[in-house]
């Protein structure tokens, strides 16, 4: 899509039209037994791609997932580390 001044965007650029998770070379691995469930990963996580269901965490959606691991990085007890993606 080329944008040009004063151009009209008509078709979305979210990560929910577009699947991403093939982008990444690491993914984050998220264990369920150290998670406290505070949040901070769905909150952090600039693909929406950490759902909560009922306020509790729910497994990543890789197909959406970018590999930032910005996710990793907020986490407060290291319940959530990155793995190198295999192709």
């Amino acid at each position: 899509m080329k944008i040009t001044t004063g151009a009209v965007i008509t078709e979305p650029g979210s990560t929910v039209k577009n699947k991403t998770g093939g982008w990444r070379s690491f993914k984050p691995v998220w264990d369920k037994k150290k998670c406290t469930q505070c949040g901070l990963c769905n909150m952090y996580c600039p693909d929406m791609s950490i759902p909560t269901v009922k306020g509790k965490r729910s497994e990543t959606d890789l197909d959406y997932c970018k590999g930032c691991l910005i996710c990793v990085d907020v986490c407060p007890v290291k319940a959530i580390t990155a793995e190198k993606e295999e192709k």
